[in-house]
């Protein structure tokens, strides 16, 4: 075991709180570094979702929640730009189908305007039907929120891990850290993080766990809150269904949450979803069942009619950390100086994530951790090419200047050879064919992967990254390369002299 890695910050958990926090610390002469117990970012909650920056009107006036919910949305427009990551800001519509469903719309209007929500107001069934003719007739009025918006969550995460890798910050992975010691006083740093492999030693730690925050927390004190694992399934159709709705649509929510939505996607699709269910045994458990699916159609088919759900893409289901505090937990944890927990980020956790971060930093400087300001340069935007997006001239231009990028190899969403060179040699590399569709959009589309997912292994294994393929039968690899199995049963092609660690 290697105990000399060393830091001012830890975190662990590299998810998009996790690496908004991290995002966060770039101007500050720190060491900061991730341990991520998987082998990319993104890879809990934020990988599986409804991806909506959510406006604000749903959370409990006063809570960390509707404060942070309202200021993530407000900064999500200008990071994204900064860091060249798709959004829109479409706005949302809670829909009533009642009398009694259009009280608590009133409600939710007050709760919205009491939290600092811009612009709401309640349509009647003319103006919804005008805004958006795809809805049920039997819808008679809405709530409408023109902050809401739609995000890619994942490129969200990995925008903030590069451009923290790029400005010098490390992220560890296959890293789950299994012991978290208090050292003795004259020792030169306070805690001892160990992982499988290593130990680190720091004097600032920050949880950013998702649905295993209440464990994280035990192997200090024990958690005065529980982790709810709740499982939601999701349809993803075509985008010829893309423009079934222009916005997102709810119905009124209860107590299992914000209940089932039909909204566009940034990519141009439709998504419904999500169910709602406790998970008791396997809390990562992301299979799908008919018997939700089934219910997803009764749900959203009330909502927006003539879903054609022939044109499936796919589903998936993705697990929310649910908590029995009903409201986010960010915080020093009490009795134990130095470290710190952001748990229980449910739903609206994407939407609270870019403010979560800035948050976490005052944390930190009213606890006492000196954040001295870098006096070096440091950079906080990211440059990404989305070949699809440019206008007809700025394609033209981009292909003269690099002809990859005129070579399409993922038919379906139009990725180009140039975009997956890219994402081939970003600051933290690419280690399967899934890591490369969060980074460009490969796979995607109807076929799934069909016809671009060959080409793109032998793009990953000429380059010589650490490469996941499909299960099946064992590949040969090249000689410069070995062969193991990965956790999830796919298998692993890792050049021989390869380190573990992203960054410098």
């Amino acid at each position: 075991m290697d105990a000399k890695k060393t830091c001012d910050i830890l975190i662990i958990g590299a998810g998009v709180v996790g690496t908004s926090i991290a995002y966060s610390l770039i101007p500050y002469e720190k060491e900061v570094l991730i341990l991520e117990k998987n082998n990319d970012v993104a890879m809990g909650a934020t990988r599986a979702n409804s991806a909506i920056m959510h406006a604000g009107y749903d959370p409990r006036p006063g809570t960390l929640m509707a404060r942070l919910n309202v200021e993530g949305n407000r900064l999500c427009e200008e990071l994204c730009r900064k860091l060249s990551v798709p959004f829109s800001r479409c706005g949302s519509l809670v829909l009533a189908f009642s009398d009694t469903e259009k009280a608590l719309l009133s409600d939710l209007l007050d709760r919205g305007i009491r939290n600092g929500v811009p612009d709401l107001r309640i349509l009647d069934q003319e103006e919804l039907r005008e805004m958006e003719p795809g809805v049920s007739e039997e819808a008679v009025a809405a709530l409408y929120a023109p902050s809401a918006g739609i995000i890619n969550p994942w490129e969200l995460c990995l925008a903030q891990a590069e451009v923290f890798v790029s400005n010098g910050g490390r992220i560890f992975f296959h890293s789950e850290v299994t012991k978290i010691e208090e050292n003795e006083p004259e020792a030169p740093y306070r805690y001892t993080v160990t992982t499988g492999n290593d130990a680190y030693s720091t004097n600032t730690i920050i949880f950013a766990c998702g649905t295993h925050a209440d464990e994280v927390h035990a192997l200090i004190s024990e958690p005065d809150f529980q982790i709810v694992p709740t499982r939601g399934e999701y349809y993803l159709l075509d985008k010829s269904e893309g423009n079934k709705v222009s916005h997102v649509v709810f119905q009124c929510p209860n107590e299992k949450g914000k209940g089932v939505l039909v909204a566009p996607t940034v990519h141009g699709n439709l998504i419904c979803g999500p169910t709602s269910e406790v998970l008791s045994e396997d809390i990562d458990d992301t299979s799908t069942t008919s018997g939700k699916l089934s219910e997803i159609k009764e749900k959203a088919t009330r909502s927006v009619r003539d879903i054609s759900w022939r044109d499936n893409v796919r589903n998936f289901s993705g697990i929310r950390a649910n908590s029995t505090s009903d409201d986010f937990i960010i915080r020093e944890i009490p009795g134990r100086k130095g470290i710190f927990e952001a748990a229980g980020i449910k739903s609206p956790g994407l939407a609270s994530s870019p403010a979560i971060g800035p948050y976490m930093v005052e944390l930190l400087k009213e606890s006492g951790v000196d954040l001295p300001p870098k006096e070096n340069t440091y950079t906080l935007t990211r440059k990404k090419i989305h070949f699809r997006d440019l206008s007809n001239e700025e394609r033209a231009e981009l292909v003269r200047k690099d002809p990859s990028y005129g070579r399409i190899v993922c038919r379906c969403e139009g990725v180009t050879e140039g975009e997956i060179r890219d994402a081939l040699l970003s600051p933290i590399p690419p280690v399967s064919l899934d890591a490369v569709k969060r980074r460009a959009g490969t796979g995607m589309g109807r076929c799934q992967g069909g016809f671009c997912g060959p080409r793109i292994v032998e793009m990953l294994i000429e380059n010589g990254k650490n490469i996941a393929v499909p299960c099946g039968s064992t590949p040969l690899p090249p000689a410069h390369l070995s062969i193991e199995q990965d956790a999830d049963g796919s298998y692993l092609f890792v050049p021989r002299d390869a380190e573990k660690e992203v960054g410098s």
